[in-house]
């Protein structure tokens, strides 16, 4: 039976409450009326094996336990395993007193996800799973691998919700919708966009999702000239021509790193006739805002600069550092990521321990580069 339930205040307030005496209380932060960890479990990389699904199901129980209750996945990591392996673990957690209402699950859709293997045959797979059953038109399919028509995304969420094996999701993303940008150009992607957004509303009005966002990579970071850029403003705009007013856009994600602050650092984003960087247009808005490749895949876990230890103190490894770097930007919500090994939840976890670098602290950085 599919565990019944999503995050709610009181449950993700009960979660808070486990760790009142162990961690910082500016590890939690409260959007969407959910209590959010700083730092959140991704879910992307790793071979599709028996033992990579174990490792996954171990990191999230393990994490779980250690103060983090934001889980971050999409049907496409790992050919549909790593959404596997969230579901497992969301079980054993409920054996262990773990409730459903404590935990903030997030998935995605957009690229076409392959199931368990590799196909031997890609382009058959994709005719017979989308095409011929009337999911998709090849016109849908830009580059040969995204796609994001309602009949599509409706198809994806009921096999998210079978994998994850849960009745709701929390937060449910089209992903990097910029792959079409460039391909589909002006009032089509445009359309597109609407479209998808008005079947997300349909899942949120059917129980099946709480609410949906955008996950990216370059497009809210890019510059205003870039083919792959996006208006934050617009994107509101248009999730309100999806959903009225009350419309269920409540989150972005998008990289920030040491490596890759354009999400501070570029004013890139029209709003009330100035341009200001993503983080503060997000915060106008109210939407939480997720940052992925914390750590950059492992690249920012050694060798950082001195100047980065004296900022960010009080931690005893770079991978913490870069992470407190994440957290500790005004406008996060979320630092996601990549765990599956013990010592690895254990190092990233131990940096909860520590609060947030205040501003003062955090400036500094931007003043000596």
């Amino acid at each position: 039976m599919k565990l019944p339930g999503a995050a709610s205040t009181g449950g993700t307030e009960r979660y808070r409450q486990r760790f009142s005496d162990k961690l910082p209380e500016s590890h939690f932060r409260q959007s969407q009326n959910l209590w959010l960890s700083s730092i959140g479990l991704g879910t992307y990389l790793g071979n599709y094996d028996d033992a990579t699904d174990q490792e996954y199901r171990q990191a999230v129980v393990q994490a779980v336990g250690a103060g983090c209750n934001v889980i971050d996945s999409a049907i496409n990591y790992r050919l549909q395993r790593s959404e596997r392996s969230i579901g497992t673990a969301l079980k054993e957690l409920s054996s262990r007193g773990y409730n459903r209402d404590e935990i903030v699950v997030a998935s995605k859709a957009g690229f076409i996800p392959y199931d368990g293997t590799p196909p031997k045959d890609p382009r058959q797979y994709i005719e017979n799973t989308f095409i011929k059953t009337g999911l998709a038109g090849a016109a849908d399919i830009v580059s040969g691998c995204h796609c994001m028509t309602p009949k599509y995304l409706a198809n994806q969420i009921e096999c998210s919700l079978r994998n994850l094996d849960v009745e709701t999701i929390d937060i449910y993303y089209l992903h990097n919708p910029e792959t079409q940008l460039g391909k589909v150009i002006g009032e089509e992607f445009d359309d597109r966009v609407i479209k998808a957004f008005e079947a997300l509303e349909n899942a949120v009005s059917a129980g099946k999702i709480q609410m949906y966002g955008m996950a990216t990579w370059n497009c809210f970071r890019s510059a205003a000239n870039a083919k792959d850029y996006l208006a934050l403003a617009h994107v509101m705009a248009l999730a309100e021509k999806a959903g009225g007013k009350d419309h269920h856009f409540k989150v972005i994600q998008l990289p920030l790193n040491l490596g890759m602050s354009e999400a501070l650092s570029n004013a890139n984003q029209p709003a009330h006739g100035h341009q200001h960087n993503v983080l503060k247009v997000a915060q106008d808005f109210g939407l939480t805002v997720m940052c992925s490749a914390s750590v950059l895949q492992g690249q920012l876990s050694h060798d950082l600069p001195p100047v980065i230890g004296e900022t960010f103190t009080g931690l005893t490894t770079d991978a913490q550092r870069a992470l407190q770097f994440v957290r500790s930007t005004p406008g996060v919500t979320s630092a996601l990521v990549g765990m599956k090994q013990q010592k690895h939840v254990e190092e990233n976890l131990a940096t909860a321990r520590v609060p947030p670098a205040p501003w003062e602290q955090y400036s500094k950085l931007f003043q000596q580069h």
